[in-house]
């Protein structure tokens, strides 16, 4: 099973949790870092060039245009969960064992799986796969004490890059193979914005539980 097609962790019960009960708002003493730093995010997004992200692809040809908005959700997930500190990104906010981190690392694993082994051809020993583990299917989101998200994004980042660097001049029309099937460069691009997105939105509800910032 790949790591973008086995099921998202089992839930377990949170250990500061023994009640089941949500995590509420942040504490009054946390609101003026609260604000400082949805007032930075704000900047940040006023700022960012207007070639940035899917609008720079709206009258592209069709690879261009999913490539973009690919590129557009990818930057979306750095931003999401830009000043998040180690603790907070592996904090465990709902029953699953899923975290900010953990996220990250599966987006991680994701990519090398879509781009270097479906797309480039690669046997699986040779994706170069940094959490994912055949044997364990939660190993990924099971983190270890201190672990770094800072560490977790360099990753990702990196393995967008290749992916990027795979799939750069390939036919939307070539046909690859995988889980047994063949299927279209054009679908493998189109699946990676789906999970990309899909995980995107489960980050939009652990950072608001986190610090009460919503928004992209």
């Amino acid at each position: 099973m790949s790591p973008a097609d086995r099921p998202d962790p089992s839930p377990e019960p949170l250990p500061d949790d023994p009640d089941g009960s949500a995590p509420g708002p942040p504490e009054p003493e946390d609101l003026d870092v609260l604000v400082d730093r949805l007032a930075a995010e704000q900047a940040r997004q006023s700022e960012a060039a207007p070639e940035q992200g899917p609008g720079s692809a709206l009258l592209a040809e069709e690879m261009t245009t999913l490539l973009s908005i690919l590129d557009g959700q990818r930057e979306a997930v750095a931003r999401k969960v830009d000043g998040l500190d180690d603790g907070q990104a592996s904090g465990r906010m709902v029953a699953s064992a899923t975290t900010v981190t953990g996220i990250i690392r599966h987006l991680a694993d994701t990519e090398r799986f879509w781009f270097r082994e479906v797309v480039g051809g690669l046997p699986g020993a040779e994706a170069g796969y940094r959490w994912f583990d055949e044997h364990d299917h939660d190993a990924e989101w099971r983190l270890e004490p201190g672990a770094s998200l800072s560490e977790a994004l360099a990753d990702y980042t990196a393995a967008c890059e290749h992916s990027r660097a795979q799939i750069a001049g390939r036919s939307g029309e070539e046909e690859v193979r995988a889980l047994r099937e063949v299927r279209t460069v054009r679908w493998v691009v189109t699946h990676m914005i789906a999970e990309t997105s899909r995980h995107l939105g489960h980050l939009d509800v652990l950072t608001e539980l986190l610090d009460g910032r919503t928004g992209v």
